[in-house]
Formats: structure tokens, C-alpha cells, sequence
């Protein structure tokens, strides 16, 4: 019963933020748990989803490539800035940081659900986003803001 109130009140925070993605992930949570197999897939959506959401993200990331929008050119002449290079250390950072904090999460489960709130307070009350790679990006308009550095 715990389970489905903490639900029902991520739902209703989403909803009245009107963030479409946590609504979208909350309604999906509570479908599966109605499911028969729920004890067989959340274990496998916990251990896997953020790999598949890497994924998603990633081939959202490659489709102004395969459009014909990026090509080797920008990749060269992005090598040539300095936010360019920004940009490469902030997705290594991000990179490195996350293979740490894979390895928390299995190692300190308890740290999870402060991640959940944390996460769910930055999406609803400072409609951030809830990805690395973005984070990422996001580390990158930072350094290239304060620093006034351009593409």
C-alpha cells in the first residue's frame, strides 16, 4: 500500500508540474505493478533501464549524423575550439562519475532513494532532465557560458 501512495504522489507532483515524462514513467511503474509479472520484470527494468535509457539517448544523439547534419567537418572543426574540448571532458567526466555511481547503487541501495527525490525535485521544481549525456551538454554550456568560449 506504501508503494502505490509514494506513486500516486510522484503522479500527482508530475501532473502538477506537468512534466510529461514523469507522468509517463509513474503511470508505466503503475501498469507494470498491476501485471502479474511485475516480481519478473522490475527486477530487470532496475537492473537494465538505465542501460536501455542510454540507448535511447544515444540514438537520439547519432540521428543529426545519419540525417546528414553532422559530419566530419563539424567533428574536425569542433577539435579546433575550446568548447569543443569542453565538451569532450564534461561527457568524460560524466562518464567516469557514472560508472561510479552504477557502482554505489549496487553496492548502497539506500543511496537510491535519495536519488529518486533529488531527481524527481530537479525534474518537477527546476525542470531539469533526468539524463547523462544532457548532463553532460549541460556541464558544457556552463564552462562555455562563464568563460564566454564559443563553437
Amino acid at each position: 500500500m506504501q508503494s502505490w501512495l509514494f506513486l500516486g504522489l510522484i503522479l500527482l507532483v508530475a501532473v502538477l508540474a506537468k512534466n510529461t515524462s514523469l507522468i509517463i514513467a509513474s503511470i508505466v511503474v503503475m501498469i507494470i505493478k498491476l501485471l502479474p509479472v511485475a516480481s519478473k520484470w522490475f527486477p530487470i527494468i532496475q537492473a537494465k533501464g538505465i542501460n536501455w535509457g542510454v540507448t535511447i539517448i544515444s540514438i537520439a544523439i547519432l540521428v543529426p549524423i545519419a540525417r546528414g547534419q553532422i559530419g566530419f567537418d563539424d567533428l574536425f572543426n569542433a577539435f579546433k575550439t575550446p568548447a569543443g574540448w569542453v565538451a569532450i571532458s564534461a561527457g568524460i567526466a560524466v562518464a567516469i562519475l557514472s560508472k561510479y555511481g552504477v557502482d554505489q547503487l549496487a553496492s548502497v541501495p539506500q543511496v537510491t532513494v535519495m536519488l529518486v527525490l533529488g531527481t524527481i525535485i530537479g525534474v518537477v521544481a527546476f525542470k531539469g532532465v533526468a539524463a547523462g549525456p544532457v548532463i553532460a551538454s549541460g556541464m558544457t554550456y556552463i564552462v562555455i557560458s562563464l568563460f564566454n568560449i564559443h563553437f
